[in-house]
């Protein structure tokens, strides 16, 4: 039986089996972007996600395990790290961690991290960079999905202009399946990202539906940043300057653009498609 492993006189404490104990009031609260913002913590859920945390050194403040839930191979490894770290991870009851889980998808484990930080200045490229930029996402769901296509095509970093969602949303994380930890990241005002990518040089796309050049026509290799919008708006009149680029993806139906994430998987995979696989097989 899984028991919490803290500094506590008593190693062994009871199963926590009341949604009113006070660690899962507080691990609740994370639910409201608020609670983060004043607290720097959040909610990781998910054994394959919390992995990823570990895997990328996050800070694991406390964890909450259901014995019952804990049944795939990556939700007992996730526990057993967590243990060998002398991370506290309290046994809850399966009512309780119905409370504290998110959706159907229960994995058995759900943990409070210290959310990493996510300051554009400390964002480190390598020379030849590729960038999507993301502007003015609202859905976590989506921010997550365009995570999950910049990990798989080998992207630099994703850096949130104007974002309207925090970075590490617990359904952000979900989405992303912890892709998020992986993947560099930076978030500031549009003004400020336009500033950043110009001072280093740093060729820039947008992906607009007035867009003068198609995507897969559009020489996508160099040090470049690819940005796309918020999913009704679209981008800021910023990024119409003479020296951005638009492009746009072809649109053969009636429809005349892709959800934000189904445009950056395929924006992302064509600059990958041109820019060949990297010889060592990982962006790093």
């Amino acid at each position: 039986m899984m028991r919490g492993v803290s500094a506590s006189p008593d190693p062994s404490p009871p199963p926590i089996t009341s949604v009113a104990n006070p660690r899962v009031k507080a691990a609740v609260r994370l639910r409201d972007r608020r609670e983060r913002d004043m607290t720097g913590l959040t909610l990781v859920d998910g054994a394959r996600e919390l992995l990823r945390a570990l895997d990328a050194g996050v800070a694991v403040h406390e964890a909450f395990a259901c014995g019952p839930l804990v049944r795939s191979a990556d939700a007992r490894a996730a526990v057993e790290r967590l243990r060998a770290a002398g991370a506290r991870c309290w046994e809850v009851s399966p009512a309780v961690f119905a409370r504290l889980a998110f959706g159907d998808r229960a994995e058995g484990i759900v943990a409070v991290v210290r959310s990493p930080a996510t300051d554009l200045a400390a964002l480190h490229l390598p020379p030849v960079p590729l960038v999507v930029v993301a502007e003015d996402v609202e859905k976590p769901g989506n921010l997550g999905a365009i995570l999950r296509s910049a990990d798989g095509a080998g992207v630099d970093a994703l850096v949130a202009a104007s974002p309207r969602t925090d970075l590490f949303n617990p359904n952000a994380i979900r989405a992303s399946l912890g892709t998020i930890f992986a993947v560099p990241l930076a978030a500031a005002s549009t003004a400020q990202v336009l500033a950043w990518l110009r001072d280093r040089g740093i060729r820039i796309l947008a992906a607009r539906v007035d867009g003068t050049a198609l995507a897969t026509e559009t020489d996508l290799t160099g040090p470049l940043a690819i940005a796309v919008g918020a999913e009704a708006a679209g981008l800021d009149p910023a990024w119409s300057a003479a020296d951005i680029e638009g492009i746009r993806l072809p649109m053969l139906g009636v429809a005349d653009s892709l959800n934000v994430s189904a445009a950056s998987a395929v924006l992302l995979y064509e600059a990958r498609r041109q820019r060949g696989l990297p010889v060592t097989g990982g962006r790093r």
